[in-house]
């Protein structure tokens, strides 16, 4: 999890909640710094002295909702064999579970504005047999596109029966 947690009622504590609520409402390029420190009940200021800049509480906002997901995706794949397709199905499946109840689609469905490793492909991978691997990188990027179907109004479970299908082709 968090290699900090901030004071309850905090100025840290409320910009990064109402970061969760603006990132995940609008998506990254969207929020205003302004009104994202309005809305947190601080100064600018306060977000700079913090994170530093918009992208630096939105990758410590990410990377914390990233770091919650690959523990289920680990939890997961261990309840389910460690590997194979049974335990990357179970994986993704409880991640985007978990991705809907977090409310936090958006964020984990949209492309970062940095360029970085996906954590979810990095945790996948290791489930695959070494010439399977590079499906990491693709299963990844269905799951998060079910997770954009949601953030723009397609309902949890069909977006859910969607990436279902693409993990159970055939079936």
């Amino acid at each position: 999890m968090r290699d900090w947690v901030p004071v309850p009622g905090s100025a840290k504590a409320r910009l990064v909640e109402a970061a969760v609520h603006q990132f995940e409402l609008t998506g990254y390029d969207a929020v205003n710094v302004v009104d994202l420190a309005g809305k947190a009940s601080v100064t600018t200021g306060a977000l700079y002295h913090h994170f530093g800049s918009k992208l630096g509480l939105y990758l410590t906002v990410r990377e914390d909702m990233e770091k919650r997901i690959v523990e289920r995706i680990e939890g997961a794949a261990a309840a389910a064999g460690d590997r194979g397709h049974p335990a990357v199905r179970a994986a993704l499946l409880v991640a985007f579970d978990a991705a809907v109840r977090f409310t936090v689609c958006r964020i984990l469905g949209e492309q970062p504005p940095v360029e970085r490793e996906d954590p979810v492909a990095a945790a996948l991978r290791p489930l695959l047999t070494k010439h399977k691997a590079p499906a990491a990188d693709i299963m990844a990027a269905a799951w998060r596109a079910a997770l954009l179907a949601v953030a723009t109004g397609t309902s949890s479970s069909a977006a859910r029966a969607s990436l279902v299908y693409v993990l159970d082709p055939g079936r």
